[in-house]
């Protein structure tokens, strides 16, 4: 993990399409040294995946997790339940490459995964990518506090109004 963040755990959690790669990723993060708060689901048993990902989210938000991991069979469900929480920037990798760009251009702190799309090699490799992979800062920090203000807007009915945020550089 980047040095800043060594000190919180990664909140992991995922649904039952995904139980059994949780449970591999578990096994990977202790053996790289990476400490974790597992959220669930605990079994292949039938569940609902917004549970999951709002556990996880809510445990960035308070402070308790700065990362998080959630999983489910194509990973697009949690994605979208995880960016319905404030403060919270989920992106769907299926590659080494996306999930390193996520962190050092979008400070993206949850990573999804879609156990049916990614096998169990290329899914640690995903993650240590992410788990690795620092935010750059500079001009992608101003597009990141953008993003970031778009959720001033969501107390607020649409309107056809001034976007919510500048077009200026």
């Amino acid at each position: 993990m980047a040095d800043e963040e060594k000190l919180l755990p990664v909140a992991i959690g995922c649904d039952h399409g995904a139980y059994e790669l949780k449970e591999q990723l578990r096994l990977h993060l202790e053996q790289n040294g990476i400490e974790y708060i597992d959220f669930g689901t605990y079994g292949p048993e039938s569940v609902h995946y917004p549970v999951y990902a709002d556990a996880v989210c809510k445990a960035i938000q308070n402070g308790e997790c700065n990362r998080g991991i959630l999983l489910c069979s194509t990973g697009i469900g949690m994605c979208i339940a995880a960016n319905k929480h404030r403060g919270i920037r989920a992106a769907l990798c299926s590659d080494t490459y996306s999930a390193r760009y996520t962190r050092m251009h979008n400070n993206s702190n949850v990573l999804c995964l879609g156990a049916l799309v990614v096998g169990r090699g290329l899914a640690f490799d995903i993650v240590d990518a992410f788990l690795s992979t620092e935010f750059e800062g500079g001009r992608h920090a101003v597009r990141v506090n953008m993003i970031m203000d778009l959720e001033k807007t969501w107390d607020k009915e649409p309107t056809n109004d001034a976007p919510a945020c500048s077009m200026e550089p």
